[in-house]
């Protein structure tokens, strides 16, 4: 959530401090050091059940934290269990699993310090998770930490502020630049055969179908803070600072629209746009353009990094594939949002 929040409002981020972090947790072909589903399904049903039995928790916590003393074991155990029951926090695990903000990183413009324990031994967070932050967001920092322990404890805690406070300090007394790119999530949408239906209704009673459209759109555009950027003929063009939001926005715009007889496709990409005028340009605007066009009448179709960023949001999609994207190089995975 910090990665993502940074990325998306750098004027309000002075520094960004990443300790035990990841981008993904799962491996991929080019993702090596992340866990397999196997492996994570697995440590998820060991932290269930320590959940759900007397004691376990304190038990899980005095094989990872063996620095701990009892009392420090007690309350970490407290806060695993009031912030969550043992449901919420298996599912709290399995959101993890799917969340990816590898394509984030290269937007993040804030001072970044990247901290990590060398042996860190949460199945979640090895080492090499810590470097591939630091070696991806742009002039971050990376301290390793002697150590192997993943919660911070008592005993690691002045080795950490060792590290943050400096930093903090230092990042405080900077000038801010001017974000030059930010992280946006970007919506077309288009009238489906609206050439041929003009043709049948004639100018007029176009112009006034048309105008309605426009009347709806826009209502949904301001109820899920959307910004409007142009509207070419019949379609829109707008940027959010939430990939979720845009996907609910564009449901409700659909809906909307259906009421008085007009059928959308919609499309939606969240990437780095550069920041011009207070619009938004980029080869991510151009992607959100090629994903509308490829949706169906009625579909709202998103990017595989749509998809990633909304991990956890209860929205559902069904995979529609590999595609190639005109006039954009390499293979796109794309997916139909289900439900919301």
């Amino acid at each position: 959530m910090s990665v993502v929040f940074a990325a998306s409002y750098p004027e309000r981020v002075s520094a960004l401090v990443l300790y035990g972090g990841f981008a993904r947790v799962l491996w991929a072909p080019d993702y090596l050091f992340g866990a397999t589903e196997r492996e994570l399904r697995k440590a998820i049903e060991e932290e269930f059940e320590a959940f759900v039995t007397p004691g376990g928790i304190e038990a899980l916590l005095r094989s990872s934290l063996p620095s701990a003393d009892e009392e420090e074991v007690r309350a970490w155990a407290r806060v695993l269990r009031y912030g969550a029951s043992p449901g919420g926090y298996e599912a709290l695990l399995r959101m993890n699993m799917s969340i990816d903000v590898r394509e984030v990183l290269p937007i993040i413009s804030a001072p970044t310090l990247v901290l990590h324990q060398r042996g860190d031994r949460d199945p979640w967070t090895p080492v090499e998770h810590g470097r591939y932050l630091a070696q991806h967001i742009a002039g971050a920092a990376y301290v390793e930490l002697d150590g192997d322990e993943h919660i911070p404890t008592a005993a690691s805690a002045p080795h950490l502020l060792a590290q943050m406070i400096p930093f903090l300090q230092e990042a405080a007394t900077r000038e801010a630049p001017e974000p030059e790119k930010v992280l946006a999530t970007i919506l077309f949408s288009d009238i489906v055969g609206s050439t041929a239906r003009a043709a049948e209704l004639g100018d007029a009673r176009w112009r006034e179908l048309l105008a309605a459209h426009h009347a709806r759109v826009r209502r949904q555009l301001a109820r899920f803070r959307g910004v409007e950027l142009d509207t070419a003929g019949d379609g829109f063009f707008a940027r959010f600072d939430g990939p979720a939001r845009a996907i609910r926005c564009a449901l409700a715009i659909r809906e909307a629209v259906r009421e008085v007889g007009l059928e959308l496709r919609l499309g939606l990409h969240a990437g780095e746009c550069e920041v011009l005028d207070g619009k938004v340009a980029g080869i991510a605007v151009a992607i959100g353009a090629r994903v509308s066009a490829l949706a169906a009448a009625g579909e709202v179709l998103v990017s595989q990094t749509v998809k990633d960023l909304v991990a956890g949001s209860g929205i559902a999609f069904d995979d529609r594939g590999i595609q190639q994207l005109k006039g954009v190089s390499g293979e796109w995975r794309l997916y139909s949002v289900a439900s919301a």
